[in-house]
């Protein structure tokens, strides 16, 4: 047994009789030394593609050459100028040749090209970006990397809003994503593997690491992890994400994504392993603990003193997002003499005409919020943040007024969603909101003791969850005083130690 404790990850396997044939281009079939043939075997297998291109260059009666290629996915300017001008240009030179039409590497101005003698080669090529030159004579084709498909420019990162840092983000270009981390990181260390997933979107994935710092353990876990998955189609890297955690039951994210380049080489630096999907900006980081979640880039572009106290603003206030409801409720309904006279005849006379039991009271106003709070998010930028909190004091005011809740409910509730707002990582937030429920329900049939059953759930749980054969709760639970620098302080940049992520044979953090 493997002294590296790994949870149990997924590989989707297709149920027998249901993946169509189709899914699997013909890897066996060659092309052949007649032009005409190869150019038969393109458009059996582009049957029906409007979009592909057929450019016939006649040198003599002898030599044809034939440039395959699709158009919305090639740089036409680049093709004229470094494919087809140089292939006219070589017509009136003496190196052309006379009765053949093997290409020579001298006629094509760029540097990329693959030479193939296979069908589903030129295929996948000419389907990522490639012009695929066919000759008379030849069973040789070469393909010309000539990407050409439009790029959005690199702006800051919209779900990671920047207060002090690099303002530039990832975009759906792995290549542009894979220079933002090589321009941070000008070391031969930075290793970049690709492999490719997704039986029809062929999506290229970079898996990313510095050689010498990142345990190779993880490194070659998570290649163990990525390669058995087989899916149609990854079209952004939440597709794999349920794929390689290790309890996909947990409501605690055990995998971090985030836009910024910045955060992507730090985490490198810290020895993580960093997942590049293409076709998406959201950039995989593994392993992730539970301070990994509570944790903002921000906090080492400023002072540390200040970060420090940022820092534990977050804590107080995620015990907060979790705890208060549920302390209400069970306070409210089972534990009335833990209230100031005061307080509790003030609570009193608020709860006098409301028609529900306290749990109902407050399960409502979280249900209303969180629906509030998605209309936000999908309304349009304008009009959703009006909607977001105008909706919120009008439908809460309104409530109060019509005696269906009580005022006391709404204060609570709404510090609460303030509270969420305050963990700067959003799937770890997602979880934090998604726990309130159950420890509501907990609150409202056992009171405190329910919240306490609750509080010890959740322990047990974080101390026991793995993310990649790392601890969540490290350097907490095991306790590693040295570790603890940067998690419940962050300790100034010039004392600042490289944590490790390597497991021991406990299955503990060095």
């Amino acid at each position: 047994m493997s002294w590296l404790k790994i949870g149990k990850f997924r590989s989707y396997k297709y149920p027998p009789g249901t993946k169509s044939s189709f899914l699997e281009e013909d890897s066996s079939t060659p092309f052949t030394a007649e032009i005409e043939q190869n150019e038969k075997l393109l458009q059996e297998t582009f049957e029906d593609c409007s979009d592909l291109v057929y450019r016939r260059i006649d040198v003599n009666q002898n030599v044809h050459w034939l440039i395959v290629y699709i158009e919305s996915l090639i740089d036409k300017t680049t093709l004229e100028e470094n494919v087809i001008k140089p292939l006219l240009t070589s017509l009136t030179s003496d190196t052309y040749p006379k009765e053949s039409g093997d290409l020579k590497s001298e006629m094509i101005s760029i540097g990329t090209t693959i030479r193939t003698t296979k069908v589903s080669e030129a295929v996948a090529n000419i389907l990522d970006g490639h012009a695929a030159i066919l000759s008379t004579g030849s069973s040789i084709v070469t393909t010309v990397s000539i990407p050409g498909t439009s790029k959005r420019s690199i702006d800051e990162a919209s779900s990671e809003p920047v207060i002090r840092g690099p303002r530039d983000g990832f975009i759906e270009h792995i290549s542009t994503n894979v220079s933002l981390i090589r321009a941070r990181l000008k070391t031969s260390k930075l290793k970049m593997e690709y492999i490719t997933l997704g039986e029809l979107s062929k999506t290229r994935v970079a898996i990313t690491y510095l050689k010498g710092i990142a345990s190779q353990t993880v490194v070659d876990e998570v290649k163990a992890r990525l390669k058995p998955i087989k899916l149609e189609g990854v079209l952004d890297s939440g597709n794999i994400e349920e794929f390689i955690e290790d309890q996909p039951y947990s409501p605690f994210p055990q995998v971090h994504s985030t836009e910024r380049p910045d955060v992507v080489v730090a985490e490198l630096l810290e020895g993580k392993v960093a997942i590049l999907v293409d076709t998406t900006p959201f950039v995989i980081v593994v392993p992730m603990t539970f301070w990994t979640g509570l944790q903002a880039s921000e906090d080492y572009y400023i002072r540390w003193p200040i970060a420090t106290f940022v820092r534990w603003i977050r804590f107080f206030f995620i015990i907060f997002a979790i705890f208060a409801p549920p302390m209400y409720v069970a306070i409210t309904t089972f534990h009335q003499e833990m209230i100031p006279t005061n307080l509790v005849l003030s609570i009193a006379s608020s709860r006098d005409a409301v028609p529900f039991p306290a749990m109902v009271e407050a399960l409502l106003i979280e249900i209303i919020f969180e629906a509030l709070r998605e209309a936000g998010i999908r309304l349009p930028k304008q009009i959703g943040q009006a909607i977001s909190i105008v909706g919120g004091l009008v439908i809460g005011q309104a409530a109060v007024q019509a005696g269906f809740i009580s005022a006391p409910v709404v204060i609570i509730v709404s510090i609460t969603g303030i509270s969420a707002f305050t963990i700067p990582r959003y799937s770890f937030a997602n979880g934090i909101r998604l726990l309130r429920f159950p420890m509501l329900f907990l609150a409202g049939f056992l009171g405190l003791y329910g919240i306490v059953l609750g509080l010890l759930a959740i322990m047990l749980h974080v101390t026991n969850l793995r993310s990649f054969g790392s601890l969540y709760f490290s350097p907490v639970a095991p306790l590693k005083l040295t570790a603890l620098k940067d998690v419940l302080i962050r300790i100034p940049i010039w004392a600042k130690f490289r944590p490790s992520i390597r497991p021991n044979q406990e299955g503990e953090q060095n």
